[in-house]
């Protein structure tokens, strides 16, 4: 694990794997757990960067509330202490528009492959996903609610290790306000047009609570943007569906290696 700093903030993150960089970017609230399914998936064609967000796991937790501005610029941070020029950003909810964020803002974007996000928080209802690290009942009760009732009933021992997971890496109350704060206030719709990198969107048709349908519109804002859908999954679709999101990604990511790096 390695660290890098933003300003007096401390971020952690952690490398497997060689060529060129996959850099993961977490959902709000989440740890870097969410990303087991997929990090071990490209580590060896690929290298997988995997970092907690301010606020997560191992990395500092500054007041709030957060704006995506700063969290791009964390990433950056991260990708430059790294020695890293330009990588494929994967990001889910949040960190998909940390990821969009980035790509206007910075030089650094290779791909984006976004997962259950948006171009824009407004009118999101989030809060059903959170729950309080300390409360076990809560922990599961809103992984269920991230997850489709098919998955949750054929897999309750992925349900169970997914709620020990969050109690151990899970933001706080108010680490959650802060990082959906950033999420509402976020709207890149009129800007996508700025973002030439190559796009796939990816989204589970019974996301419940980032509609499939904001899926949709981002890759069809995106001017290099492709949206595939993930018949039957919830929001957590790379866990749900890992092997088929994992073919997707590695073969998405497989079409646009070896980018020139000018």
């Amino acid at each position: 694990m390695t660290t890098a700093t933003n300003g007096g903030v401390s971020l952690h993150y952690q490398t497997d794997g060689d060529g060129e960089t996959v850099a993961f970017v977490g959902d709000a609230g989440y740890g870097a757990w969410q990303w087991g399914w997929q990090h071990a998936a490209v580590a060896g064609p690929f290298e997988s960067l995997v970092y907690d967000q301010r606020g997560v796991g191992r990395s500092d937790v500054p007041d709030g509330p957060y704006t995506v501005g700063e969290l791009a610029q964390d990433l950056e941070v991260v990708l430059a202490d790294h020695g890293v020029r330009k990588a494929h950003l994967v990001g889910a909810g949040l960190g998909g528009m940390v990821a969009l964020q980035t790509a206007l803002s910075s030089n650094r974007v290779a791909s984006l492959t976004l997962v259950a996000t948006a171009a824009t928080g407004t009118g999101l209802e989030l809060a059903p996903l959170h729950g309080h690290p300390d409360d076990r009942e809560e922990l599961r009760r809103t992984t269920e609610a991230a997850l489709s009732a098919a998955f949750v009933e054929r897999h309750p021992d992925v349900v169970d290790r997914i709620v020990a997971w969050r109690a151990d890496e899970d933001a706080s109350p108010r680490v959650w306000d802060a990082q959906t704060t950033a999420t509402e206030r976020f709207d890149a719709s009129d800007r996508l047009y700025e973002i030439t990198a190559p796009s796939l969107v990816l989204h589970g048709t019974a996301d419940s609570a980032w509609p499939v349908e904001r899926g949709r519109r981002l890759a069809d804002g995106l001017p290099r943007g492709t949206f595939e859908a993930v018949d039957g999954a919830g929001h957590l679709v790379g866990v749900e569906t890992s092997k088929d999101v994992n073919d997707r990604l590695l073969a998405f990511l497989e079409e646009h290696s070896d980018v020139e790096y000018l």
